[in-house]
Order: structure tokens, then C-alpha cells, then sequence
């Protein structure tokens, strides 16, 4: 896939949603900055320049793409201190929902990029992350719009480029033609099948779109991926 095709298909859908609360709007204008990752967009870094990972303190980095509310990326930071976690979102109403519920949790290890994640694969180094995860991404549905879908190998390949060996990909959805599609195109990028089925991970905490799911009779399915060497 191109540049310019991949900038237009993205795999996310509507950038912001309803009016947000007083509330969010301050943790918008208060904390988004300081939590930003700097030197992330082709404007601020036309050169692409590497991150530089010892802002990190020398932690282990895991990735979560398209947070939605926040609640997993802040479950996996208070669960995992030991851990940076980068954010990846450009929904804007999302991304204060999280910012929310940061400032309930005092959390230190957590960073965000409020924008396309295929920003941030451009100037990751290889195989910098131990862990990714994609709960719930935006199905499009319609066989057309498939190729918008983050498991097409636009995608997969510059992930799969910034994963260590062994390091593993976790996928969680509520649609069998997506989990058909993930499973097809995983392995084309490098990544190979370690589980799946209906029984979640133990340290995942169900999310809102894990509930509308079961709530509208939707199954969740979970799928484990292993980098390979």
C-alpha cells in the first residue's frame, strides 16, 4: 500500500463526537500537553527522527491502539507499573475520557499520541515494543471498507517492524469477519497464532464496548499473536 493510499483509508472512523463536559475540556487544556509524546507528527519531525526511548526511563514499552474511554490503558498502567504504556487516539471526546480518569488514578507511566498511530511506527525504533493491544477497533463493516480495517498489512507490517521477536499482540472484537480477517492476514506480517476463542485474557478488564456487545447478543472473541523471529 502506497503513502497516499494508506492516508486516505484510514482505519478509524469520526474524530470527535458530542459536547464534551466542563470537565473534559479542562483535562483537555491542563493535561493533554504534558502527556503528549513530542516529535510524533511529520510536522513536528518532517525528518522523522527516531524516537527517543529513554524518556521511558529504560521500562518496557507496550502500545494500545485506539483506546476508546481509556479503561483498559489505565487498568494495564495501574496493574503493570513496571511498564510504559503508550496511548494511541484521535478520537478527541476518548481521548478526555481517559485523561479523566488518569487524574483519578495518579498514574506516572502513561503517555499519549492524540493522533494516527502510523505516525508513531514511522519514528519507533525496531523492535522497541514488548506488547500491543487492539480492543474493539472500528469494523467497517461493509466488505468495501474492509481495506480501512488496522489487520491489513499496511498496518501489520509497520507494527510487526517495531515489535521485538516473541513480543505479543493481543486482539479483541465482537466481529467474526474481523477475527477471519486478523487471522488471515497475521501471519502474512509476522505474526503467528497462539490463541484464540471466547475466553479472555486474566488481566483484562471489560471495557464499554465489551458490554454494549454482550448487551446487543454480540460474542467477544480473543486473540493472541506472536511476533515471530
Amino acid at each position: 500500500m502506497n503513502e497516499a493510499a494508506t492516508e486516505r483509508r484510514n482505519f478509524y472512523g469520526r474524530i470527535r463526537g458530542k459536547t464534551m463536559r466542563a470537565s473534559q475540556k479542562t483535562y483537555l487544556a491542563e493535561d493533554l500537553g504534558p502527556l503528549t509524546l513530542p516529535m510524533i507528527t511529520r510536522e513536528e519531525n518532517p525528518e522523522r527522527r527516531p524516537l527517543d526511548l529513554q524518556q521511558f526511563g529504560g521500562k518496557l514499552l507496550w502500545l494500545e491502539v485506539g483506546f476508546g474511554g481509556g479503561e483498559h490503558l489505565v487498568h494495564m498502567a495501574a496493574t503493570h507499573p513496571e511498564v510504559a504504556l503508550i496511548g494511541c487516539e484521535p478520537f478527541v471526546n476518548g481521548i478526555a475520557m481517559l485523561l479523566g480518569k488518569m487524574r483519578q488514578a495518579h498514574l506516572t507511566n502513561l503517555a499519549i499520541h492524540p493522533g494516527d498511530v502510523r505516525d508513531l511506527f514511522e519514528v519507533l525504533p525496531v523492535a522497541s515494543l514488548q506488547k500491543c493491544f487492539l480492543n474493539y477497533p472500528d469494523p467497517w463493516p461493509k466488505a468495501r471498507h474492509h481495506r480501512r480495517r488496522f489487520v491489513t498489512q499496511g498496518y501489520l507490517a509497520a507494527l510487526a517492524r517495531v515489535m521485538l521477536p516473541g513480543a505479543e499482540f493481543r486482539i479483541a472484537t465482537d466481529i467474526p469477519d474481523y477475527v477471519r480477517q486478523a487471522v488471515e492476514e497475521g501471519p502474512k506480517a509476522g505474526f503467528v497464532l497462539m490463541a484464540q476463542g471466547d475466553t479472555a485474557w486474566g488481566d483484562w478488564p471489560s471495557t464499554r464496548y465489551e458490554q454494549k456487545a454482550l448487551r446487543e447478543g454480540r460474542q467477544p472473541h480473543y486473540l493472541t499473536f506472536r511476533r515471530g523471529p
